[in-house]
């Protein structure tokens, strides 16, 4: 029933459209036709796509690895040679040094079929992972609608490029002219997406961090930053005497009263 009603609506759009552009050209009307044409075509699609019982799932696989390991120069020569015999491509290869430990970071695009031995093959030898996260993003949805409505906007472009060859006044060419512009960009924008969703499918993506912790700070000082140090910390140590005489205050008026007493009983002493 849908079928036919969109079928009809379709012949009458047009129908119209190949009347009206004879002499009096009526953008409203051929528009509206046109949104109506264009709903017909992504239920027509739709319903197409929704006809066989199986269907591929469109499925992005992501992961995001993170363990120790014992040798990191041996992890990074394995997860390489596990790239490459399950035709993976290296996206960025990261390397460092924190306080005490050594780490490397890789980011491995994998053909979707090889994503789950390109994970097993990992996994072999790790005892614990400090995070192991897959997810798995159903956008099946997605790229049918992005499909059907791709369709629907190649088959405007072809039928404002027919009415435009009819188009006898300049207005009527301009006004075709910036909808076909229009139509083009969102041709454009929705091709980009369906490419970008078909990467993401075919090629999954894994983020492996691997380190090592050492004994080592790992932190090296030049000669002149080791003087450097030694002033401040001399200039530290004085500054620290100094408040600590401050803190003295009390016992040195203290002292000094009892010292200018003794003198006076002592100059009182001799007199006597």
């Amino acid at each position: 029933m849908m079928k036919i009603v969109s079928a009809l609506l379709l012949l009458f759009v047009l129908g119209c459209s190949n009347g009206s552009s004879n002499k009096n050209y009526e953008r409203d009307s051929s528009m509206a036709g046109m949104d109506v044409a264009e709903e017909s075509i992504v239920a027509n699609q739709m319903s197409a796509e929704l006809i066989p019982v199986e269907q591929e799932q469109k499925i992005i696989k992501t992961a995001r690895l993170a363990f120790e390991t014992k040798d990191v120069e041996a992890t990074h020569k394995k997860i390489l040679q596990l790239a490459s015999q399950y035709k993976g491509l290296v996206q960025s290869d990261n390397s460092g040094k924190d306080y005490n430990r050594i780490y490397k970071n890789l980011t491995v695009r994998i053909p979707t079929e090889n994503f789950q031995p390109f994970i097993d093959g990992i996994s072999e030898g790790v005892d614990y992972f400090d995070q192991r996260d897959i997810s798995r993003q159903d956008v099946s949805e997605e790229f049918v609608d992005l499909e059907a409505r791709l369709k629907a906007k190649r088959v405007l472009e072809e039928r404002y490029l027919e009415l435009l060859k009819k188009a006898n006044k300049v207005e009527e060419m301009l006004q075709i002219e910036r909808e076909l512009s229009n139509i083009r960009e969102e041709i454009e924008a929705k091709q980009g997406r369906l490419q970008y969703l078909q990467n993401q499918v075919s090629m999954s993506t894994v983020n492996i961090e691997f380190y090592k912790t050492t004994a080592e700070t790992g932190i090296t000082q030049s000669y002149g930053q080791k003087m450097k140090n030694a002033f401040q910390g001399g200039w530290n140590g004085i500054s620290v005497f100094f408040l600590g005489v401050l803190y003295l205050w009390p016992l040195f008026l203290f002292a000094i009263i009892i010292i200018v007493i003794i003198r006076i009983f002592l100059k009182r002493r001799k007199k006597n």
